[in-house]
C-alpha cells in the first residue's frame, strides 16, 4: 500500500466511529526535552511521539483488507457508512521500517522517502509530541519562548521541514468527539489554518468526499530547506479545533494562505540564510532557532521575536526597515526596500526584529490577517495550550513555491528556480537514493524568556 503525502487526499466513506487497531502494536518513539525556569536552570523531560492518523493504515478488522487503496475507497469492505464504523480502525505505527522516523535522546530524524521491508513506499511524515501514550504535550507560548536545533543541509528546493504549533485537542478530540476511538495515541484531532479537507476523519467521523475541514489557529515557527526559510502567523476566527464545511466555508475561516509571514529573502536580505559560508546562516550546518512569545503591556502578544545562534554567535534575525507596499492582497511578502547584505542583520537588535502587528498591517501581507484579528486574536491561540507538530514533506500543488520561489503575486522566496522542485522528479527512486533527504530536530527547550539560551 502506498502510503505517500498523497494519501491525505484519499476518500472514505461516512463512519460513526474512529477505532484503533490491533495489528500492530502501537509503540511511541522516545523523545526527550528541556523545560527550562527563569533561573536558566532546566529540567529534563522524557517525551514520545505519534504520527498523524492519516498516514496509518485502515483495514477490514475481519478480513486485515485495507479499507483504502491509492485509487481511493474499498467499496467490498465499506458499502456504506455502518459497514466501516463497524470493520475499519487505525492501526499501529512501525516507525522506523515504514515511516523512515528515528529517535535518539533527545533527537529525531525525518526520512523523507522510506521504502520498507514489504516493497511500500512512504513519502514525508508529520508527528506530534506527547506528554503521555494518550496525551500530546501542551504548550502556552505567550510570556515564552521555544528554543530547538536543526539540520536542513539535506533538504533541497521543493521540500519543507517544518516546526510548528497548532490549537488541537489535548486528547485527540476524545471527549468533544465519543465516536473517536483512538484518540492522541493514533494522532488523531489534528487542525491548522488551512482548515485541511483531505483528512481521513475529522470530529470522529469519516471525512465522506472530503467535504469537511478542520481549522484552527496555527503559528510556524520554522518552514525551511537548505535554500530558504520563514516563520508565518495564522490566527483563526474560532482559535480551537473545528469542522468548517465546504471550499466557501473552508476557506473564510482562517488565514490559510495570507497569514502574517517574516521571509528574509523577500525582504530583500539574500545574504541572510543558506547553503555556504557567504551566508550569515550556514543552513549547510546545524542551527539553534530561539523564538521568544513578547507579551505587551496590555498583557496581549506584542511581537514574536527571533534569533539564531551558530558557532556560538548569536544572530538577531533581519532587521524590518524600509517602506512596505500591500500592492495585492494575495502576496505572503513582497514590495520589501531594504538592504541586501548580511551586515544588515548583524546590526539589528531585538527591538522592532521580529514580528509585530505594523509589521503585520505592511509588508505585503494580505488584510486577511488583520480581518481575523491580528495579533490580538493570535495572542488569546498562545495564552491557551498549543501542539507541537514536526514534518517533513514535498507540495504537489504548487511545489513549494509559496515559499521557495516566485508566483504571479509573490516576489522570490529563495533562489530556487520555478521549474525545480516538482515531486515527481523529487521522489524518483534514483534521486532518493542518492540524496538520502531528512531533517533532524533535536534539543527543543522550552520556557521563560530569556531560559532557554544565553544573549550575548
Amino acid at each position: 500500500m502506498l502510503l505517500a503525502i498523497l494519501a491525505l487526499t484519499d476518500l472514505l466513506g461516512l463512519a460513526t466511529a474512529q477505532q484503533a487497531g490491533t495489528v500492530t502494536t502501537e509503540r511511541h518513539p522516545k523523545l526527550a526535552w528541556k523545560k527550562c525556569l527563569a533561573s536558566g536552570a532546566c529540567i529534563n523531560i522524557q517525551g514520545e511521539v505519534t504520527i498523524d492518523a492519516n498516514w496509518r493504515w485502515v483495514y477490514d478488522k475481519e478480513t486485515y483488507a485495507d479499507c483504502h487503496t491509492g485509487n481511493g475507497w474499498n467499496k467490498d469492505v465499506c458499502r456504506n457508512g455502518q459497514s466501516c464504523a463497524n470493520r475499519c480502525a487505525l492501526d499501529g505505527a512501525d516507525y522506523a521500517g515504514r515511516f523512515g522516523v528515528s529517535t535518539c535522546g533527545n533527537s529525531i530524524a525525518l526520512q523523507f522517502v522510506n521504502d520498507g521491508a514489504d516493497d511500500s513506499t512512504n513519502i514525508g511524515s508529520r508527528l506530534y509530541l506527547m506528554a503521555s501514550p494518550t496525551k500530546y504535550q501542551m504548550f502556552t507560548l505567550l510570556g515564552n519562548e521555544f528554543t530547538f536545533d536543526v539540520d536542513t543541509s539535506r533538504l533541497g528546493c521543493g521540500m519543507n521541514g517544518a516546526l510548528y504549533f497548532v490549537s488541537m485537542d489535548e486528547d485527540g478530540g476524545m471527549a468533544k468527539y465519543p465516536s473517536n476511538k483512538a484518540g492522541a495515541k493514533y494522532g488523531t484531532g489534528y487542525c491548522d489554518a488551512q482548515c485541511p479537507q483531505g483528512s481521513k476523519f475529522i470530529n470522529g467521523e469519516a471525512n465522506l468526499e472530503n467535504e469537511f475541514g478542520s481549522c484552527c489557529s496555527e503559528v510556524d515557527i520554522w518552514q525551511a530547506n537548505a535554500v530558504s526559510t520563514a516563520f508565518t502567523a495564522h490566527p483563526c476566527e474560532t482559535t480551537n479545533q473545528h469542522r468548517c464545511e465546504g471550499d466557501n466555508e473552508c476557506s473564510k475561516a482562517c488565514t490559510p494562505d495570507n497569514g502574517c509571514t517574516l521571509d528574509p529573502f523577500r525582504l530583500d536580505h539574500h545574504d541572510f540564510y543558506g547553503p555556504g559560508a557567504r551566508y550569515a546562516i550556514d543552513s549547510t550546518r546545524p542551527l539553534t532557532v530561539v523564538t521568544q512569545f513578547v507579551k505587551g503591556s496590555d498583557g496581549g502578544l506584542a511581537e514574536i521575536r527571533r534569533f539564531y545562534v551558530q558557532d556560538g554567535r548569536v544572530i538577531p534575525n533581519v532587521g524590518i526597515t524600509g517602506n512596505y507596499s500591500n500592492n495585492n492582497n494575495n502576496n505572503r511578502n513582497s514590495g520589501a526596500n531594504s538592504s541586501s547584505s548580511s551586515s544588515s542583520s548583524s546590526s539589528s537588535n531585538s527591538t522592532g526584529s521580529g514580528m509585530t502587528g505594523s509589521f503585520c498591517r505592511s509588508a505585503g501581507n494580505s488584510d486577511a490577517f488583520v480581518e481575523k484579528g491580528g495579533m490580538a486574536k493570535l495572542g488569546k491561540a498562545l495564552a491557551e495550550s498549543m501542539v507541537l507538530v514536526m514534518a517533513l514533506w514535498d507540495d504537489y500543488h504548487p511545489n513549494v513555491l509559496w515559499r521557495d520561489s516566485s508566483s504571479a503575486t509573490d516576489l522570490p522566496g529563495s533562489e530556487c528556480d520555478v521549474t525545480v522542485g516538482v515531486p515527481a522528479e523529487i521522489e524518483l527512486e534514483e534521486n532518493r537514493q542518492v540524496n538520502r533527504n531528512y531533517v533532524i530536530f533535536s534539543n527543543i527547550r522550552f520556557g521563560p524568556i530569556g531560559s532557554t539560551f544565553r544573549q550575548t
